[in-house]
C-alpha cells in the first residue's frame, strides 16, 4: 500500500527547526504542523518560542489549540494533528511537520495507540498522595522496586510520568517496553524525517541567548498572567521549562536570576534528551547547520522530496 508522504523536520530546541520548516513549506505551497507539546497551549507564546502570528509567512497549525488549565494528551494531539495533515493531503499539499517532541511526532506518523488510563481514579489519587506526603523520591522508589527498567528512564522529579508508569504497570503494560517500541512501529504516513544538528557549544550558546531574549520579551509577565488564571506546577502546562521556574520565582522559592539560570540549565539538558531520542530513530537524515545555513538546509530538503526521498 502506498502511504501519503509527509515531510518532518526535527531536532533539539533552538536548532532552527521553525525557520527551516517555514522555508520548506513556502517552497511547497503548504503549511507547517507544529509538533511541540507546549505550543499547543494558548497564551504560552514567549516561553515556547512560538513564531508570532504577524511574522508567519505560511499557516502554522497545531498551536493555540488547548487551554493551559486543561489536560492535553498525546492521544488527543494524534487525532487533531492527523486531521490537519489529512486536510493538507486532500488539497494536494505535502504537510511539513516540525518540532522537538519526539513522542508527539511518532504519535502522528506511526501506528500508535495509548493506554487509556483512569483520570482521577483511585490509584492515581493514591500515587499522587504518596508523592505529596513522602516526596517524589519515594514514589520513584516504588516504581524502581516494581519496574527498574522504567524507573531508569524517568527522572524522579517527573511525578506525572512516574504516576503514569505506575498506572501502566497496574494495567499490565511496562512504560519501558512501550518506550522501547516507539521507533519500531508500522508507518501511518510515508514520513521523510530530517534532523537539524550543530556543535554542542553553539547550540548551548543559542539556548542561553534565547532564554535571555524570552525574559526581555516579557516571559515573567506572561507567566504572571497565566498564574493569575490558575496555572500552577501541578498542571501539565505548568511543568513546561521556563514556566515552572518562573512560577517558583513568583512564589518566592527562588530569585528571578536563579530561575533564569535554572531555565538555561534545564533547557540544555532537555536538548540532550531530544538529540538522544532522534538519534535512536534510523529514519532521521541529519543536516549539520555548522556546514550549511537554514536556506541551504531547506533547499536540500525540498530537493530530496522532489527526488522521491533518495539520499544524496
Amino acid at each position: 500500500m502506498n502511504l501519503p508522504r509527509v515531510a518532518c523536520i526535527v531536532g533539539p530546541t533552538a536548532s532552527g527547526k521553525s525557520a527551516v520548516a517555514e522555508l520548506v513549506a513556502l517552497a511547497l505551497g503548504s503549511s507547517v504542523v507544529s509538533v511541540d507539546a507546549m505550543q499547543v497551549y494558548r497564551g504560552m507564546d514567549v516561553g515556547t518560542a512560538k513564531t508570532p502570528a504577524a511574522e508567519r509567512r505560511c499557516p502554522l497549525l497545531m498551536v493555540d489549540v488547548a487551554d493551559p488549565l486543561e489536560d492535553y494528551s498525546a492521544q488527543r494531539f494524534q487525532a487533531e494533528a492527523r486531521a490537519c495533515v489529512d486536510r493538507l493531503l486532500s488539497e494536494g499539499r505535502v504537510p511539513v511537520l516540525a518540532g522537538g517532541t519526539g513522542l508527539y511526532l511518532n504519535a502522528v506518523i506511526d501506528e500508535m495507540s495509548f493506554p487509556a488510563g483512569e483520570k482521577d481514579g483511585e490509584l492515581r489519587r493514591r500515587y499522587e498522595a504518596l508523592a505529596r506526603e513522602e516526596g517524589p523520591l519515594a514514589l520513584h522508589g516504588l516504581l524502581a522496586s516494581r519496574d527498574p527498567a522504567s524507573a531508569a528512564l524517568i527522572h524522579p522529579n517527573n511525578v506525572r510520568r512516574v504516576v503514569r508508569a505506575l498506572e501502566m504497570l497496574d494495567e499490565g503494560t511496562s512504560y519501558a517496553a512501550h518506550h522501547e517500541g516507539l521507533h519500531e512501529r508500522d508507518a501511518h504516513y510515508d514520513a521523510l524525517v530530517w534532523g537539524l544538528s550543530m556543535s554542542r557549544e553553539r547550540l548551548y550558546a543559542r539556548i542561553d541567548g534565547r532564554v535571555d531574549q524570552m525574559v526581555a520579551a516579557g516571559l515573567v509577565d506572561e507567566v504572571r498572567a497565566l498564574a493569575a488564571r490558575g496555572l500552577s506546577p501541578e498542571l501539565t502546562a505548568g511543568q513546561a521549562i521556563g514556566y515552572k521556574e518562573v512560577l517558583e520565582a513568583l512564589s518566592g522559592s527562588c530569585t528571578l536570576d536563579e530561575a533564569v539560570e535554572r531555565v538555561k540549565l534545564r533547557t540544555r539538558r532537555y536538548a540532550k534528551r531530544q538529540l538522544s531520542w532522534f538519534r535512536h530513530d534510523p529514519r532521521v537524515r541529519w543536516i549539520d547547520l555548522d556546514e550549511v545555513d537554514c536556506e541551504e538546509a531547506a533547499r536540500r530538503i525540498v530537493a530530496e522530496l522532489g527526488e522521491g526521498g533518495a539520499r544524496g
